[in-house]
């Protein structure tokens, strides 16, 4: 045994038992290995889209990700996914060959590792061969106790150099051993001090809103925010990608931020006490400070310190696991015997049954004759589809209606894969999601734009049979830039293109395909949906573009 052969067979007694990946010649062997071990190795059509599949996987199996990559331009084929993974704190490993320190003149040689940095990802090695396991432990480690994405460079005379003894896994007991929870470091949980400081202000407040984020979601903070809002009287939302953490709270008012409802945004912006709970607190999720009121007392709470007050200033900041901190902070209040309505009056009760999802908010149908209004369409597809749904959304101008219009079941509902806010995304994210959930039908909600970029992946979700609906949100147009810079009165020859026929490139791919104009179109999405949906089917949809999506304006200020 080599040492390619052994880093394999340990990630595979490690647990590690999907990769996605493009194999070479410097990542071969080591994928093989993954393989012997019982891994199951997913080929993607290009890289990129590879290490947006291991993400998603990642996000909605609530497991580690891993991708496997050639050196040199395999690697940097990846790193747009890559570097989004890291800025999610998605746990992924990417493993990629390496030019061996002798061949000083290879034509893959490239500074992988500060590749990595440069993005946001943790560059990691196999040292030696004496080192190898060690070093694949390591980075695992970092990967999951740190929700961090972590390159794992793989040097090609380190992997070609013979293995002495069995394969072992250090630190983690005796082989077959997996990657236990216990191997994941304790959280911290703040101090009694800054837990009577939270304690105070949430006594003191008459409106308090609670926003919870990513962090929430890793942490599986819902049932106690839940039961602390209720304690408090707050209303509760989420940042866009915890959506769904609180489905079903007769006090949830969806997601925070440009995607709120005119009820919601008002709601929030009334508070008197607004607490992130593992929440960034950016831009996005509070309209650029436009939901902050000018009297609003600002708490922030993550278990990362430099997340607090970096994107804004805030009267309070906690250290701390959110559901940990939540729980002392409901004991605390328990034991004062507090209980407030606070912001959970009846009246706000029944704002919120009447406007708390957009498809209840009256609209103007801007159809026309060969084209749909993505409002009409998304409406339309969200009685269509089955509860049990996972909603994957690239980004554009579009990707409001799906990641709003389109009702999730659960916080695992809708994979938004925006951190970076690289279009072509989409596809790929769909694809990884359905190999996490495939008791679940995937939505690919995507622009003309973004499918266009990422064509090639529809042959992957066809070999793997997939139970995916890819939605083109076509406007013939990079929308977002249209609606930018069209009102200024720029040429906009450079991000409008003629029509394509994205349902007969779907079918040339072995997908069902429709496209759509009008409502009615949509007949064969329902009959291609009772089944036997042995194979993906691509919606064409032929949508408006004569003004911006709502949330846009918001947007652009940030540019």
């Amino acid at each position: 045994m080599n040492i390619a052969e052994a880093v394999g067979a340990t990630l595979a007694r490690l647990g590690v038992d999907t990769v996605f990946g493009v194999v070479g010649s410097g990542n071969f062997h080591v994928t093989n290995a993954l393989v012997a071990g019982g891994a199951r190795f997913l080929p993607a059509r290009h890289e990129g889209g590879a290490a947006t599949m291991a993400d998603a996987y990642a996000r909605v199996s609530g497991g580690l990700g891993v991708v496997s990559v050639h050196q040199g331009p395999g690697l940097t084929n990846a790193l747009t996914g890559i570097t989004e993974a890291a800025k999610s704190r998605t746990p992924l490993l990417i493993l990629a060959g390496e030019v061996a320190a002798s061949a000083v003149r290879s034509n893959f040689r490239i500074d992988q590792a500060a590749l990595a940095s440069a993005v946001g990802a943790i560059p990691e090695r196999i040292h030696s061969p004496e080192s190898a396991l060690v070093d694949v432990v390591r980075a695992c480690r970092t990967a999951v106790a740190e929700r961090r994405t972590v390159l794992l460079g793989l040097p090609l005379d380190v992997q070609a150099a013979p293995h002495a003894g069995p394969v072992t896994i250090p630190e983690y007991g005796a082989p077959g051993s997996p990657l236990r929870p216990s191997a994941v470091l304790p959280l911290p949980v703040p101090p009694p001090s800054a837990i009577a400081r939270l304690v105070e202000a949430l006594t003191a407040a008459e409106r308090p809103v609670f926003v919870a984020g990513r962090g929430a979601r890793a942490q599986g903070a819902a049932d106690a925010l839940r039961v602390l809002a209720d304690q408090c009287g707050a209303l509760v939302a989420t940042s866009a990608v915890a959506r769904g953490l609180f489905k079903d709270d007769p006090f949830d008012l969806d997601v925070s931020g440009g995607f709120s409802t005119p009820v919601a945004a008002e709601l929030i912006a009334d508070a008197d006490l607004l607490v992130g709970w593992g929440c960034a607190l950016n831009g996005w999720t509070l309209r650029h400070g436009g939901l902050v009121g000018k009297n609003t007392t600002v708490v922030q709470i993550d278990v990362d310190a430099q997340a607090l007050g970096a994107h804004r200033p805030v009267d309070l900041s906690l250290i701390g696991d959110v559901a940990e901190t939540a729980r002392a902070t409901g004991a605390a209040l328990t034991a004062r015997e507090h209980v407030a309505e606070g912001y959970r009056s009846p009246e706000v009760a029944g704002r919120l049954a009447r406007g708390r999802l957009w498809r209840d908010v009256p609209y103007e149908d801007d159809s026309e004759r060969d084209r749909i209004d993505p409002r009409t369409l998304s409406i339309a597809l969200n009685d269509l589809l089955p509860a049990e749904r996972t909603i994957a959304v690239d980004s554009g101008n579009f990707m409001g209606y799906p990641a709003m219009f389109l009702d999730v079941p659960d916080v695992d509902g809708l994979v938004f894969t925006q951190a970076f806010q690289s279009i072509g995304l989409g596809l790929a994210t769909g694809i990884g999601a359905a190999v996490a959930r495939p008791d679940r039908l995937t939505v690919a909600a995507l622009g003309d734009g973004g499918a266009l970029m990422s064509l090639a992946e529809l042959e992957t979700a066809v070999r793997l049979g997939l139970d995916l609906l890819v939605v083109i949100y076509d406007d013939e147009a990079y929308g977002a830039e249209v609606h930018h810079f069209g009102p200024d009165g720029h040429p906009l020859d450079t991000v409008t293109f003629p029509p394509a026929d994205l349902a007969a490139i779907g079918r040339g791919f072995g997908c069902e395909a429709v496209t759509v104009r009008r409502a009615e179109d949509l007949g064969a999405v329902a009959e291609w949906l009772a089944g036997p949906r042995d194979r993906p089917m691509v919606v064409d949809a032929k949508v408006t573009r004569k003004r911006p999506a709502w949330w846009l304006e918001d947007a652009f200020r940030g540019h």
